[in-house]
């Protein structure tokens, strides 16, 4: 889910910005220190919007650049256990597949795709059945649920988001749109 939060974080300006410490100037060196981190409390930060105040300056011993602490708003993604996101598959491996939800990616076990049996077709890049012609590869669009969720914010590439797409109205966009006319032809309720 994204979120407007009101965060507060300290921010080095160099001395060759002392000049020049404005709400601008907070606001890039914020961007490059934030943009794209994970955070346990707020998720990832996607954007600095808005910086509010900047405090008085500190000097370190040894350090070359003063440091100030500035209160932002910051636009954030944190997805919420249970949320029903759509992303878009980045990359398949024999054990399922990464979808991008947001900012980040998640894991589609190959167990939590369809109750069909899925092989991994390196080739194609892709996870096909043998009991259908049901595939998803790479780029395709899909809908799923959030139903892991461990950040680690010292190295964000290590947080994990487990996704399943095993429910009724969610799986690949294409398979979700075949039901749909399915039952519009014949009468049925959905599930």
């Amino acid at each position: 889910m994204y979120k407007r939060v009101r965060l507060k974080d300290t921010v080095e300006v160099p001395p060759k910005h002392l000049a020049d410490v404005t709400d601008e100037r907070v606001k890039a060196l914020l961007q490059d220190k934030l943009e794209g981190r994970m955070d346990e409390d707020v998720g990832s930060v996607v954007s600095v919007i808005e910086v509010h105040d900047i405090g008085e300056g500190a000097v370190l011993h040894n350090r070359p650049g003063v440091y100030y602490e500035a209160e932002f708003d910051a636009l954030t993604y944190d997805p919420d256990m249970q949320e029903v996101a759509d992303g878009t598959v980045v990359e398949t491996v024999e054990f399922g597949a990464f979808v991008g939800i947001g900012p980040v990616d998640g894991l589609l076990h190959v167990s939590q795709i369809t109750d069909e049996y899925l092989t991994f077709d390196g080739a194609n890049q892709q996870l096909a059945s043998s009991d259908s012609d049901k595939t998803l590869g790479v780029d395709d669009a899909v809908r799923v649920r959030v139903v892991t969720k461990s950040i680690d914010e010292r190295n964000p590439r290590d947080s994990k988001i487990g996704l399943t797409a095993k429910q009724p109205g969610l799986g690949k966009h294409d398979w979700l749109e075949g039901q749909r006319k399915h039952r519009e032809q014949t009468g049925e309720e959905a599930d």
